[in-house]
């Protein structure tokens, strides 16, 4: 008989790390300090593991969001305990929000301090509960194998998300043996992911009696990689389709029955298509409220079939008459099944109202604006100038609209923007995180000057480890989209929204002092030649400032608590329905 090998021992931190090397983690962000230091120590001798060392921890958080949509695999960050773990809280409950896989790994204080105030102790698990997907305390250093495995296996599977593994500084100095779990059994936790026959064919039926049918898609499609099987479902239907937010890029914009994005500031064919649908086929979205508008008038004459992995988004904020849980890639892939060859209804007069109004009603791009540049046509350059191929990433407001409306989105999984959370701060380190992800990808941030002046901290991180983002800062000297509404709903009461950024900060000596290369465009003339020049430079990050009008808004508009037939094309100006014929 050959004698079994002793399990090897090692220290609770020798084990973490190669416990993260076992998942195939390749890139942590992270900042060591106290109570991590333990871990940092074999971290550092790792030839597998790459450490980014960035300057604030909710870059660490964004940044292996980022990493994590431009790969598809899990984004890991790492802070110690109290204020480096707190400083994580906003991206994880960013990741959360938008369903993006993370694991978070933060050290604590030594297990027999916990609850007694110690220095930099905060209770990370208890504040990060309600925007986790799962979370673990470890305190024994021989509970830190099961415990990662477990975290990469919940933050993956099912609905993505971030899970918190918050571990006791003994428990990474203590010495136990490591143990490898072959088999992952987690009591209580076994997503469905194949959807019931039943239901399938009932959202068939429903399919084939319906006269006005939209694909209603959500960033779940972009989650699952289910692009190829939502081509062929529009292939087979000829339906219509409305991509949100989150699930831009999941059908090309190229695409004819491509309507946009719909919501508070979607396009007028997108709104107008869920409003007078009488079927919603809703694939992975969560009826959320920028798209809904007024619940209660939202899509009235609709039915609805909804399908999502998670079985708590159905019916939550519109009963379903059909629901179907199931990973959504599988669930399209049924459907195309029972439909293809099926006996589907004419749309052509549905498709050619909606392509009317697609046509009529399209975001305005001119160049200037009462002779200042355009925000609209610089975001439009960009996109035109670098192609389809690059990852974008955006902060949260104003450009954030006009980015996802004007950027080219022909292809899945390259668009980066704060959704559901709404996080300003966001942009600069999750394009970071894709670049890391994504080493020969161009990857472009859009991001406001307010947004910008929050993270712009990991431009350092960038230039020291050699990642070429571009930046470009849409710099109307305001906190732009609250200055919308100030002006809309505020009787223009502008009350610190004026951000008085012309020259302070100076933009592109800032990004200079950070090792970046620093870039201006004022007027029309100026657009191409700073992009194709920000384009040229591969070996550093570029921030690119382009001053623009301040007054400048985005339309279409749906405000806050109505219905989306309210929705409006410019101030007290409403699209002409009754100029096209259903």
């Amino acid at each position: 008989m050959s004698e079994t090998m002793a399990p090897p021992m090692l220290t609770g931190a020798e084990a973490l790390v190669e416990s993260l090397e076992r998942v195939g983690v390749e890139v942590v962000f992270g900042i060591p300090g106290g109570t991590i230091l333990p871990t940092y120590d074999p971290l550092g001798q790792s030839k597998l593991i790459r450490h980014i060392l960035v300057r604030h921890e909710q870059g660490a958080g964004h940044a292996a969001e980022g990493y994590a949509l431009a790969t598809g695999r899990v984004g890991v960050c790492m802070a110690t305990s109290g204020p480096g773990a707190t400083n994580l809280v906003t991206a994880i409950a960013n990741a959360y929000m938008d369903s993006v896989p993370i694991v978070a790994i933060t050290g604590q204080v030594n297990s027999p301090a916990i609850g007694t105030d110690a220095f930099q102790e905060a209770d990370i698990r208890g504040i990060t509960f309600p925007i986790t997907k799962h979370s673990f305390l470890v305190t024994r250093a021989e509970d830190i194998p099961a415990a990662i495995a477990a975290a990469f296996h919940i933050a993956k599977t099912g609905r993505p998300g971030p899970v918190l593994v918050d571990i006791a500084k003994d428990a990474q100095t203590n010495t136990a043996p490591f143990i490898w779990p072959e088999v992952i059994n987690l009591p209580g936790y076994h997503p469905v992911t194949q959807p019931h026959v039943k239901q399938i064919r009932e959202a068939a039926r429903l399919i084939a009696e319906s006269e006005r049918p939209v694909l209603y898609v959500g960033g779940g499609v972009i989650k699952a990689e289910a692009a190829d099987e939502l081509a062929r479902l529009v292939e087979i239907t000829n339906i219509p389709v409305v991509t949100t937010l989150m699930a831009r890029g999941a059908l090309p914009d190229s695409h004819e029955l491509n309507m946009g994005m719909p919501g508070m500031h979607g396009t007028v064919a997108a709104v107008g298509a869920l409003q007078r649908a009488d079927l919603l086929v809703a694939l992975g979205t969560r009826f959320d409220d920028r798209v809904t508008g007024k619940l209660d008038t939202f899509a009235p004459n609709a039915k609805i079939i909804h399908a999502d992995i998670d079985p708590a988004e159905i019916s939550k904020n519109r009963q379903a008459d059909v629901p179907i849980v199931g990973d959504v890639k599988a669930v399209i892939a049924e459907l195309n099944g029972v439909l293809r060859g099926a006996d589907l209804p004419d749309y052509t007069a549905w498709r050619r109202y909606l392509g009317a109004i697609k046509n009529k009603y399209r975001v305005p791009t001119e160049p200037t604006h009462e002779g200042m540049l355009s925000p609209e046509y610089v975001i439009k350059r960009i996109g035109e100038l670098t192609g389809p191929d690059a990852f974008y990433a955006a902060g949260v407001g104003q450009h954030q609209m006009w980015a996802a409306h004007l950027l080219p989105f022909e292809k899945p999984g390259r668009w980066l923007n704060s959704g559901g959370a709404g996080t300003m701060g966001y942009c600069v380190p999750a394009a970071m995180g894709a670049q890391v992800g994504a080493p020969d990808s161009v990857v472009w941030g859009i991001d406001g000057d307010g947004c910008f002046q929050m993270t712009n901290q990991e431009l350092v991180t960038c230039a020291l480890e050699g990642i070429p983002i571009k930046i470009a800062v849409i710099n109307n000297q305001s906190l732009g989209m609250v200055r919308q509404w100030q002006t809309l709903f505020y009787g223009q009461r502008y009350s610190n929204t004026d951000l008085n950024t012309l020259r302070v900060p100076d933009f592109p000596k800032l990004a200079e002092a950070m090792g970046a290369v620093g870039l201006r465009a004022e007027h029309p003339s100026e657009v191409d030649a700073v992009i194709n020049k920000a384009l040229s430079i591969t070996d550093r990050p570029v921030v690119v400032e382009f001053v623009v009008h301040k007054d400048a808004m985005v339309w279409p508009m749906v405000a806050a608590g109505t219905s989306n037939d309210d929705i409006k094309i410019a101030k007290d100006l409403a699209p002409d329905w009754e100029d096209e014929e259903l």
